[in-house]
């Protein structure tokens, strides 16, 4: 994917890009954002008419925000809670059964700040499978939460959290490894 260099002088996406998501942002204002909060299938329905990859059983609930859904993997019985914010200008892959909690902001675009036309930079942001992303965290671009790690509440994650781990802070870092009892 290209992006313009310059972002001084023109936009940094496609002009098909962006009617794109004029379509898509029509279509979440009249029939996602106010649907009712069980009506997990149908959402599932209108984020695959946009080309998300949806798998089994998943819950995305009515207020999360997605910027463009034909970006976004979600892997089966994964839930994405009321005021998410799924920034995918670049692909974020969400595992099986993830959890990612109210006011998560995950952010895949930011931009050069050391060169003259401040260019975008995109980049993916994976969550592997069994993880669980607290309420309010913020994920950076580039960024791996590793399988079954624990985020917690408003960290903010610059770095891969590693697999299995509990990690938290500003910046999050490893606290301890994450053990399943049963």
């Amino acid at each position: 994917m290209s992006y313009n260099t310059d972002t001084y002088t023109g936009p940094s996406f496609s002009l098909r890009n962006r009617i794109s998501r004029v379509l898509w942002n029509i279509v979440y204002l009249l029939f996602f954002r106010y649907s009712p909060r069980p009506f997990h299938i149908w959402r599932a329905f209108l984020l695959r008419l946009f080309g998300a990859k949806i798998g089994r059983g998943v819950h995305v609930y009515p207020r999360a925000k997605i910027w463009a859904p034909w970006m976004v993997k979600i892997g089966d019985e994964s839930g994405v809670a009321d005021d998410v914010t799924l920034y995918s200008q670049a692909p974020i892959n969400i595992g099986n059964r993830v959890v990612i909690s109210q006011g998560t902001y995950v952010c895949t675009g930011t931009h050069d700040y050391m060169k003259r036309g401040f260019p975008l930079v995109a980049l993916p942001i994976i969550i592997e499978d069994y993880a669980w992303v607290a309420t309010q965290v913020f994920i950076h671009p580039g960024v791996t939460i590793g399988e079954g790690s624990v985020v917690g509440a408003r960290s903010v994650v610059t770095k891969d959290t590693g697999r299995w781990m509990v990690c938290s802070g500003f910046p999050c870092k490893p606290l301890k490894e994450r053990v399943m009892l049963d």
